[in-house]
């Protein structure tokens, strides 16, 4: 039913305002108590299998949305509402900020794929930290992303983030640092450990000195050069990180028809971004969390991000293709996948065909 209505109905309309009067619309279910607990108890996942810890943290699911949807920390709650095992708000930037010129946001139908510009529109961090201030109705894992205000200049980007997260760290379940996003100019640059070193070790000096040490995560791009991410991945060890996500969006435009610039993501990313987990898998095993993201469409791909290496899976694209019942319905088939396989836990697929990480067999 969604996509016969999203074909002939929101398909043709304006995506941007289809997604503001979709935030607006959840954020006001964030703030209805009885019609979020109704569905959060209908919608969220119970199965205790499906339940996840990384990085000191309890997910009820490892199927969780990306940055880029709640850019504000608007709707968290209604996200949860719908089945989602953690929502990750962001990016968000120190200060407030239109973001890039629209039209920023297409759809690319054919290939089940986005193209944005967005270029970290949002209110600041600030305004995000007041709306995370306010108590939680439901249960939901909030991560914030933080990204570099555009007009702070690369030499003041270390103060920027640390500005950012003074105010969001001690409210975050755990922090993002964004430095893979193509929409804001030179963000990527910081992508090298030269200059992800000293950025790393301060925003790490503020999450460890939260009141109860907020665990601390880097988003890489997928094109990354297989020696960058090999760097990152070692750079992210010798520091003590948390975690890694892999990946944001990509400025490739294999397989797809559309010569707009910006970030792509949904199905053409599915390959690369699986490609970049398993690299990182290879080299830093278990001793870091994993998180995988692009191009994850149905349970298939969660599966095989899970027996890959990553711990936590966040879509994104797949839940404009596919309706707001989606995390729900991935999180119920692998539910049953689990019961029908005989495993009691997710934790025993995480890495199950990864190199040097296989102990239950194929």
């Amino acid at each position: 039913m969604y996509r016969f209505v999203f074909t002939l109905v929101l398909g043709r309309l304006d995506p941007e305002g289809v997604h503001h009067a979709t935030v607006r619309g959840l954020a006001l279910l964030s703030r209805a108590p009885l019609a979020k607990r109704l569905l959060h108890r209908r919608l969220a996942p119970r199965d205790p299998a499906l339940r996840v810890e990384a990085f000191g943290v309890h997910f009820p699911g490892p199927l969780g949305l990306a940055a880029g949807f709640d850019k504000d920390a608007a709707c968290a709650e209604g996200l949860a509402a719908f089945g989602f095992g953690h929502v990750e708000v962001g990016t968000i930037t120190a200060h407030a900020q239109p973001g890039n010129a629209r039209p920023r946001l297409f759809r690319l139908m054919r290939e089940r794929a986005l193209i944005n510009r967005m270029g970290f529109n949002n209110s600041g961090a600030q305004a995000a930290a007041r709306r995370l201030r306010r108590p939680r109705g439901v249960p939901v894992v909030v991560g914030v992303n933080i990204g570099k205000t555009k007009v702070v200049p690369e030499s003041e980007a270390v103060h920027d983030y640390v500005a950012s997260a003074k105010e969001l760290a001690p409210l975050a379940d755990y922090l993002v640092v964004n430095v893979s996003s193509p929409n804001t100019p030179g963000l990527r640059d910081l992508q090298a450990v030269e200059l992800l070193r000293p950025l790393l070790v301060a925003v790490k000096e503020v999450a460890d000195g939260t009141p109860r040490r907020t665990p601390l995560l880097v988003k890489i791009a997928p094109d990354l050069s297989d020696e960058d991410i090999d760097a990152v991945a070692d750079l992210a060890l010798d520091l003590g990180l948390d975690g890694i996500i892999a990946t944001n969006t990509t400025v490739s435009r294999a397989g797809v028809s559309s010569t707009e610039t910006g970030g792509l993501s949904g199905r053409p990313l599915k390959a690369r971004s699986l490609a970049v987990l398993r690299r990182l898998r290879a080299r830093v095993d278990d001793r870091i969390t994993l998180v995988s993201a692009g191009g994850v469409e149905d349970v298939d791909d969660v599966w095989e991000r899970l027996l890959a290496g990553a711990t936590l899976v966040q879509g994104y694209t797949g839940m404009i293709y596919n309706g707001p019942l989606w995390a729900s319905r991935i999180h119920r088939q692998l539910s049953r996948r689990l019961r029908l396989r005989g495993i009691t836990s997710i934790g025993e697929v995480v890495g199950r065909t990864a190199p040097q990480a296989d102990t239950l067999g194929g």
